[in-house]
């Protein structure tokens, strides 16, 4: 049954590509304004699972539910603008830094929103470079723009797929208050940095192999995890 605190519940999800299960996950459920971090390494499942999440594929078998209503693969696109999603390496137009924000907004009918814009780049510490062009930008300020065009739809889940990988100090400190400072937004974050994980999560889940080994709270996980696997893991471990 639906439960109103919850804004995903998953149930029996298994996934596959041919022959191959990615995820086999009995239950996984995400709370309304929670920083959930998705942990483990390359190939264990964390890039499909946001995939499902943002309705971009329908699960080979199981249910995913999102804000009580059990969802279908005939999604209606006032469900799928509720989530977004930011990937490792944005896809910038070659416009302006304004344009790129405005772009998704101007998909939805939007075309005035000017200070929605501005506030937007304000909180990825942009708003000087709004008439710059993107393709003259760096890695991180990519990244910045990404999120800023996010955020300025004002989802209701925020899904970030290893949103800092690769970037510099600076940035990576710009986009993790960000993340503090969310709100009532749901944000799902996929990482390899344990330390990234610990620093922002509310609760931290491993998967391994398609599997969610165990999800607890981040101080649950880190300082007392029950699966061995777990603390090999945040040990630094070699696990597979």
């Amino acid at each position: 049954m639906p439960d109103a605190n919850w804004l995903y519940q998953l149930s029996e999800i298994q996934h596959r590509y041919a022959a191959r299960t990615i995820l086999d996950l009995p239950v996984l459920d995400i709370a309304r304004g929670e920083v959930l971090a998705l942990v483990g390494p390359s190939g264990s499942g964390k890039t499909t699972l946001l995939r499902l999440l943002q309705f971009l594929e329908a699960p080979t078998h199981g249910a995913i539910t999102f804000d009580g209503a059990v969802l279908n693969d005939h999604l209606d696109l006032t469900v799928r603008r509720r989530v977004a999603t930011v990937f490792q390496s944005p896809a910038l137009l070659d416009r302006s830094v304004y344009d790129n924000v405005a772009y998704g907004l101007q998909l939805r009918g939007i075309r005035t929103a000017y200070d929605a814009i501005m506030t937007a780049l304000e909180r990825v510490g942009l708003q000087s470079m709004a008439r710059a062009r993107a393709r003259t930008l760096s890695g991180g300020e990519a990244q910045r723009v990404a999120l800023a065009r996010a955020i300025v739809l004002q989802p209701e889940a925020l899904l970030l797929d290893e949103p800092t990988a690769n970037l510099d100090p600076y940035n990576v400190g710009v986009i993790e208050d960000l993340v503090r400072a969310h709100g009532a937004m749901t944000i799902v974050l996929v990482t390899h940095n344990v330390f990234q994980a610990k620093r922002l999560a509310d609760r931290v889940g491993l998967l391994l192999s398609g599997k969610l080994i165990e999800l607890g709270t981040a101080e649950q996980f880190f300082s007392h995890p029950i699966d061995p696997r777990t603390r090999a893991f945040v040990n630094g471990e070699m696990v597979y």
